[in-house]
């Protein structure tokens, strides 16, 4: 075979940024007999062989670059595409037994597309729009589906729901997950007085980041805490003790507690609480 020329500079997992002279050097790698295939996976499948998978994987990377260019109406990058289906393919070389009786790239698109489809998912959209098995079949199939850029109308919404064997208002769904778009939280730092309007930033207010508000409610509590501390040294001790273990303590006291405590009725008890808080409010607001 003779290959060994393209394999000393093809690196399978990386494009890299020349796109053009990866796809020019693995399109030279020659194709291999069904001989030299069986061979080389009986290598691999039964010696363990790695410079036979090796040279698997290489003699394929042209079909992964078929692949990628199916899907390049996703807006993503081709290259990384690429990347992914090489992961894929390398994964199915792993797999692939030579004695089922097919050849590799037969039993490798499956596992090609799966990573092709996984990275579309996780990048075309911040958003996933497509959770379940059924829904990420329904995103690949709708655009391939679709036979203008436009809405579909009903007629169509119906005869792709049939084509793909799911309710109308599915399709619906995923159509309209599909046309959205994504925006920026922020404001774009390009963008014009006429477009950053938009920007959801500008649609939710946060009241802690009014400085002046913040500062005056502040002010506003160490002024109160500064109070309440002044009319409480006011009370006798009895009194602040009650108010401090009612209402100030992590653990407050009943008023049974308190009775206990001072040898009197929890009435009395009562009483002394809303005579203390009846001159510590006075004395707050004098």
């Amino acid at each position: 075979m003779e290959t060994s020329k393209s394999l000393q500079v093809i690196d399978p997992m990386v494009p890299g940024r020349d796109l053009t002279a990866y796809i020019a050097s693995v399109n030279s790698i020659a194709v291999l007999t069904p001989e030299e295939e069986k061979e080389l996976a009986n290598q691999y499948y039964y010696e363990h062989n790695v410079d036979a998978a090796r040279q698997l994987v290489l003699s394929h990377l042209r079909f992964v670059v078929h692949m990628a260019k199916t899907y390049s109406g996703y807006g993503l990058p081709l290259g990384d595409l690429i990347q992914e289906g090489n992961v894929g393919l390398m994964k199915a070389v792993k797999r692939f037994n030579p004695e089922v009786g097919v050849r590799l790239i037969s039993f490798a698109v499956h596992w090609i597309k799966a990573e092709m489809h996984e990275f579309i998912l996780k990048n075309w959209r911040i958003v996933k729009i497509a959770t379940t098995k059924a829904q990420r079949k329904l995103f690949f199939n709708l655009r391939s589906s679709k036979k203008r850029l436009g809405w579909l109308n009903n007629e169509e919404a119906e005869a792709v729901a049939k084509d793909l064997g799911v309710d109308a208002k599915v399709v619906r769904q995923m159509e309209g997950r599909m046309s959205a778009f994504d925006t920026s939280f922020d404001i774009e730092p390009e963008a014009d007085d006429e477009v950053s309007y938009r920007a959801p930033v500008n649609y939710l207010e946060d009241q802690n980041s009014d400085m002046a508000t913040k500062l005056e409610e502040a002010e506003w509590e160490e002024v109160t805490n500064r109070s309440l501390h002044l009319a409480l040294d006011e009370l006798d001790e009895r009194s602040r003790d009650i108010l401090a273990s009612r209402w100030l303590a992590d653990q407050k006291m009943t008023l049974h507690d308190l009775a206990a405590k001072y040898d009197v009725s929890a009435e009395r008890i009562r009483q002394l609480e809303k005579n203390a808080m009846s001159k510590v409010k006075a004395m707050m607001e004098a």
